[in-house]
């Protein structure tokens, strides 16, 4: 079965947070009110084709759970300015706080927002080790949380979820890390030690599922149905939108892009495989064999490499030539498996320029079966690593309002 993004979460007890039909109903009208705003009855029950007696009682009980709230006729922005005011709904947003964490390399972003994605702080926290015992890093988050309410000047009690993107192979249902380059050891039951440590449930999951997530909220696939988002940075990691929701695949980890193979017996991985594309395309990959082939302190980083290359440094400028035939072979593999609308690719700008060059695009062109319809949209996106958390916090208020209206059904 492939796991959906909706249906079913981990929370701190470990179970799958379950929800019936009742529950769905509710979940489905919380968000039409965060995506309309301030919302009428009426506007509700016209946008989800549902009865205005079943809205009246779905928006009572939302009420009675403390997760909406009625807006007076001078709060409401679109409130009749003559004759009896039209009643809206909307979020009770400062009641609740969902922080977004993005564990990279060497830095931990947190963004918290509140019920309805607005900010309440944020943090960026450097790692003193690229990687870590699995305690050492949910120790690490409890601290940096506490840093970022601190500095905000507010209190952590509204803190309601926690959502955590990690590179590797991760089951976010049961919140196991197959690999992660993060974590010094393989299978990690991480799920544990959230619940130990952290105060509130928490929401494990790979972080390019998390930029596929934001993008479709609020970045280049809104309103897409059937979308890709490739990330790069240390690694190369895949987030795959199907008919508007997210795949993961039997096990939970599939989409692993960064580790289908390109060469045979070639490049060692980090993963510890060998030909591997993120060994040829993600910065941990070219790093390494600009130090094998160049000089370890010549280009310490990607920027330098291909700072290197414009400047007409002559292996560097193949090692990212090289890197860029890989990526868009890679690139016509997708298309030839998903026929999406558009692809994303998401990093920061140093990493990725060299990705999106005409050589890359007709290697792509070139590596697809040809048919009589437009080639697909491919796009660049520079993230930083705010955005990665903010993908993540948008997961995290996903997973927390489905905790809570299934808790009005306990």
């Amino acid at each position: 079965m492939n796991r959906e993004s909706s249906t079913f979460w981990p929370h701190h007890s470990g179970e799958p947070i379950a929800l019936d039909a009742r529950a769905m109903t509710r979940l489905r009208v919380l968000n039409c009110i965060r995506a309309l705003g301030n919302a009428s009855r009426t506007d509700i029950a016209a946008a989800l084709r549902l009865s205005a007696a079943t809205v009246t009682f779905v928006t009572s009980s939302l009420m009675a759970g403390g997760l909406v709230e009625e807006v007076t006729a001078t709060d409401a922005p679109n409130a009749a300015k003559r004759g009896r005011p039209r009643v809206a709904l909307r979020l009770k947003s400062g009641d609740f706080h969902v922080a977004g964490i993005k564990v990279s390399r060497n830095t931990m972003s947190i963004l918290i927002l509140d019920f309805d994605a607005e900010e309440v702080a944020r943090l960026d926290v450097p790692l003193q080790q690229s990687q870590m015992e699995p305690e050492a890093l949910v120790l690490a988050i409890r601290d940096a949380l506490d840093t970022a309410y601190l500095q905000a000047g507010c209190s952590n009690e509204k803190l309601s979820g926690i959502s955590i993107g990690l590179a590797g192979q991760v089951d976010a249902e049961t919140q196991l890390v197959h690999w992660s380059s993060t974590f010094t050891q393989r299978n990690v039951s991480l799920g544990a030690l959230l619940n130990q440590h952290l105060p509130c449930p928490a929401f494990l999951d790979n972080d390019a599922n998390l930029v596929a997530k934001a993008e479709q909220l609020f970045g280049e696939a809104r309103g897409l149905r059937n979308f890709l988002v490739v990330t790069v940075e240390h690694g190369v990691g895949l987030g795959i939108v199907l008919g508007g929701r997210l795949h993961r695949g039997e096990r939970g980890c599939g989409a692993e892009f960064g580790h289908t193979k390109v060469a045979l017996n070639g490049a060692a991985c980090q993963c510890g495989q060998k030909g591997c594309l993120e060994a040829y395309v993600g910065s941990s990959g070219l790093l390494r064999r600009a130090a094998n082939e160049i000089s370890a302190d010549h280009f310490p980083t990607v920027a330098a490499l291909v700072q290197g290359a414009l400047d007409g440094h002559a292996q560097a400028a193949t090692i990212l030539e090289e890197a860029g035939q890989m990526f868009g072979m890679g690139l016509a593999n997708l298309i030839n498996l998903f026929d999406p609308e558009r692809i994303i690719i998401a990093g920061a700008k140093h990493r990725i320029a060299h990705l999106h060059s005409e050589k890359v695009l007709e290697s792509v062109r070139k590596n697809i079966v040809e048919i009589d319809a437009p080639f697909p949209d491919i796009r660049i996106h520079h993230w930083d690593d705010l955005m990665w958390a903010r993908g993540a916090a948008a997961m995290g208020i996903e997973h927390v309002s489905a905790l809570k209206v299934k808790e009005l059904s306990e």
